[in-house]
């Protein structure tokens, strides 16, 4: 019987969220992301005596690839996870756990190359390509919200 109390006050204190919201909050978390990755690499870049074109070029053309032969599949993997979750999940399974903890290490990883005396015009193209990767995939989620009913 306590176990059953346990368990009421357990959903009681879960942030449960109408699972439609998770696609919205998935595309601004990556939209988030993807902004604050080019910004760092825009305020580099400003800061550079060089040419910045190329180092930006060569990053929104590699973070196209990148988006388009990686990212889509990751994407669509989540988007059918969240699809599958039952109708009022927690806030936080926009991701799925293992997504949380690659997400600690790529910013621990961010840190350390930000930190370190790696050029900033070439560090900026890394930002770049992951920054546009990223919005871009963000798109899909939110084309995904806007066409889920047409599905």
């Amino acid at each position: 019987m306590q176990f059953k109390y346990k368990e009421s006050l357990l959903k009681k204190c879960k942030p449960s969220i109408n699972k439609t919201y998770l696609f919205l909050i998935a595309g601004l978390m990556w939209l988030s992301v993807g902004i604050m990755l080019n910004t760092y690499a825009y305020k580099w870049l400003t800061n550079y005596e060089g040419n910045p074109y190329f180092y930006s070029a060569i990053g929104f053309i590699i973070g196209v690839f990148i988006y388009y032969y990686g990212f889509t599949k990751i994407v669509a993997k989540n988007i059918m996870r969240i699809k599958r979750q039952k109708e009022k999940p927690c806030i936080f399974s926009f991701m799925s756990w293992k997504s949380y903890l690659m997400v600690a290490v790529m910013m621990k990883m961010g840190n350390l190359a930000r930190t370190s005396s790696i050029p900033k015009q070439y560090l900026s193209i890394i930002y770049i390509i992951m920054g546009f990767a990223l919005i871009f995939s963000s798109f899909r989620y939110f084309v995904f919200l806007v066409n889920k009913d047409k599905l």
